[in-house]
């Protein structure tokens, strides 16, 4: 059983290394381009410890570990929000963010956001030439008599060529696409039979139940066993080259997925309750950790990803927040007016705020508090 203390542990050991990842992105171009950086801080709220490099910026660790931040100079807060240019001495105007071409300000910006991409990309290489990639091919053994399956015409034998689109790669890949939560309920199967390609709709069964790592939740079942061709696995150790292809695909992948899903839970035609907060990878992490060095490094390799794809999202205080106004002061061939830019801070503050309570209100009611 894992320990409080160990999920704590294992939480935090991922949270710090793929914040500071995506920190370093910003900090790296910033320093670049002759931004000048005073704070790099992993966590928030009070400082434990830290100290000054040669120059001048505050390397520290705070007490919340739930993130991190690089701030500039002329800053007001840790979320990047600039001071406005006549709190600034005009001598120190060359330091800032604000004061540096359209495409600097933006590359330093995008730049969190793509470190944390190049990290899981360089996790899943990591993983494919140690441990190796299973290509295993999913074979239909069993179909359970009036399931889904069955009534949509599935045989054993079958070989899962694609699910709702998306080429079967490994069969580690078939539950996982299955309970992917789509535009509707029906799951788009293409399977081989006989040489041809073959294409059936199911309407899955949903029950509920608990997951490999004993959480509770809503599965899809249709009423197939499968296995791989003739019984055998099929992992193989790939070459540098390989293992950085089939990285980007696990990367680009897992960010269509994600975006398709939360395009999904925003038209209403998904449930958002598999939205998740720190609870609940807290708890995932140290579960996962369990299992072992590679696992670990596997969600870890997740977590940036998401974490990197939710700082692009348009939202003000966000990294994608910052890329929008500069988007706009690109059309216009001026940046909005700061009136405008604190209306838009004060609803991104408000957005963030209520998609936390959220994503902690479902965490909690994971855990049958409510």
């Amino acid at each position: 059983m894992i320990s409080f203390l160990q999920s704590a542990f294992y939480f935090i050991l991922l949270i710090s290394v793929v914040v500071f990842i995506h920190e370093y992105g910003h900090y790296y171009f910033a320093k670049k381009y002759k931004v000048t950086v005073t704070d790099f801080s992993i966590g928030f709220g009070k400082e434990l410890f830290g100290w000054f490099d040669k120059d001048g910026t505050r390397w520290k660790v705070c007490l919340i570990p739930l993130g991190g931040y690089v701030k500039f100079f002329g800053d007001s807060n840790a979320a990047s929000k600039p001071s406005k240019p006549s709190e600034v001495n005009s001598k120190d105007h060359y330091k800032l963010l604000a004061n540096k071409p359209l495409y600097q300000r933006a590359i330093i910006v995008a730049a969190g956001p793509i470190a944390n991409f190049i990290l899981a990309i360089f996790i899943f290489s990591l993983i494919f030439m140690i441990k190796g990639k299973d290509s295993s091919i999913p074979i239909i053994q069993e179909v359970q008599k009036e399931s889904p399956a069955a009534s949509a015409g599935l045989k054993a034998g079958d070989q899962i060529s694609f699910i709702n689109g998306t080429k079967i790669e490994s069969i580690n890949e078939v539950s996982a696409l299955i309970n992917m939560p789509g535009a509707d309920d029906v799951i788009q199967f293409e399977i081989t039979r006989n040489s041809k390609l073959l294409k059936f709709e199911i309407m899955p069964i949903v029950k509920s139940g608990t997951d490999s790592l004993g959480n509770k939740s809503q599965r899809k079942m249709i009423g197939i066993k499968i296995a791989p061709l003739n019984n055998k696995m099929d992992r193989q150790q790939l070459g540098p080259t390989k293992a950085i292809y089939f990285a980007f695909k696990e990367t680009y992948k897992t960010i269509t997925l994600t975006l398709g899903y939360l395009g999904n839970v925003i038209a209403g035609s998904a449930s958002p309750d598999q939205l998740g907060g720190p609870i609940k990878i807290a708890q995932i992490t140290g579960q996962v950790a369990d299992y072992g060095f590679f696992p670990f490094l596997s969600i870890m390799a997740y977590i940036s990803i998401s974490l990197g794809l939710i700082n692009l999202f348009p939202i003000p205080l966000l990294d994608g927040g910052h890329l929008f106004f500069y988007l706009i002061e690109f059309a216009r061939g001026k940046p909005l007016s700061e009136k405008i830019q604190e209306y838009f801070y004060r609803f991104g503050f408000f957005l963030l705020f209520t998609l936390m309570f959220f994503a902690t209100f479902n965490d909690l009611k994971g855990l049958g508090i409510f």
